[in-house]
């Protein structure tokens, strides 16, 4: 195992730097870079989607022959912008000094917040960490035991309807579920049970500890399973699936006809073998909500997360957060693999990776 985790450990290295060569490389090609940003606000255009309509491939992230959105503006002020922003070098040379500075973890400056990337991400990741790890643990809480009834009971009424209902679950976006409980809960058409905005009061600061708890459970409740939504519905699928492919094998025969009981049968045979593949999948499925529907979810119910941050900071084109956010993602998402084949091997030690490598 341990050649196999340096392997992949090694494997992040170039997977990690094919991504952001990708994604470095599309942003050159992207109209609208930052200095028309600036320029569009400086002309009180408002922003620069005002003014690329006819930009083209002209207006990309590096040095070009002027800036759609900066006509009337004095060049003198155009090149200070180039110079400032790193613009006045080549492409190439940008990148492998940020990739030099990312290896250290060095993420400069957001450009237009004037803030560390770092410490950006850092006031920002708990409300993503709150919709990620609660609507995945919500998700496990509901799934696994739906599941292992629907598994039981394949084929009844009770399996029919609820598959109807997954299946519908599965199919209502995040977003639009979202806009569903907002009008029904928080103050629509309906009722008035939840808050519309943010994931504490004003005076959150002035409450006791059981107050806060409340008050953060009470504002959490809808984002958390607005997220939770298609998860919930593909999570139970499989550990219907994986209790049926368990409850066929032969071993399970043999413990019915020693006479155990169908719930010992259930939990104390087929429970571990079932669930591997639903326990191991815990890391890859927290990363998906906590990165999924992130942006929707937060733009509607006016959480400051990550998600919203990375869409703002598109449309800005601050491309300090982007590259330094995609590396950190990029990098948590490639460790998580690693995290997950880990989890396999300690649920069931019978699994070796080193000999399917080999």
């Amino acid at each position: 195992m341990g050649a196999y985790i340096l392997r992949r450990l090694l494997l992040i290295i170039p997977t990690l730097i094919g991504i952001m060569v990708v994604n470095f490389t599309l942003t050159q090609f992207v109209p609208g870079g930052p200095i028309e940003q600036i320029a569009a606000q400086v002309q009180g255009a408002g922003d620069v989607f005002s003014n690329i309509s006819g930009a083209g491939a002209g207006a990309d992230t590096g040095v070009v022959e002027g800036y759609e959105g900066a006509r009337g503006l004095p060049p003198e002020f155009i090149a200070q912008l180039e110079k400032e922003f790193g613009f006045d070098k080549p492409p190439l040379q940008r990148f492998l000094s940020m990739m030099g500075n990312y290896l250290t973890f060095d993420f400069g400056t957001s450009w237009f917040r004037s803030i560390s990337v770092i410490d950006l991400v850092v006031e920002k990741m708990p409300v993503s960490i709150t919709l990620g790890l609660w609507s995945t643990l919500l998700a496990y809480l509901i799934s696994i035991p739906l599941g292992i009834r629907k598994a039981t009971r394949d084929g009844t009424r009770f399996d029919t309807w609820t598959s109807a209902v997954i299946i519908m679950a599965y199919a209502i976006p995040a977003f639009l579920f979202a806009v569903l409980l907002m009008v029904l809960f928080a103050g629509g058409s309906y009722w008035q049970i939840f808050p519309l905005r943010g994931l504490t009061s004003d005076n959150f600061a002035d409450l006791s500890l059981w107050g806060k708890i409340k008050d953060y459970a009470w504002h959490a409740t809808l984002p958390v399973i607005a997220s939770t939504i298609s998860s919930f519905a593909t999570l139970t699928l499989l550990t219907k699936n994986s209790f049926l492919d368990e409850i066929n094998k032969q071993y399970v025969m043999t413990a019915r006809a020693k006479g155990l009981t169908e719930g010992r049968v259930l939990y104390g045979h087929v429970f571990r073998n079932a669930m591997l593949i639903v326990i191991a999948g815990f890391p890859a499925m927290f990363l998906g909500v906590f990165f999924g529907a992130s942006i929707l979810i937060e733009t509607i119910f006016s959480l400051d997360g990550l998600g919203r941050l990375g869409f703002e900071a598109a449309v800005q084109r601050d491309y300090p957060v982007i590259f330094g956010t995609l590396y950190v993602f990029g990098l948590m998402s490639l460790v998580v693999g690693l995290l997950s084949d880990m989890m396999y091997v300690f649920v069931d030690p019978r699994i070796d990776f080193e000999s399917r490598a080999g």
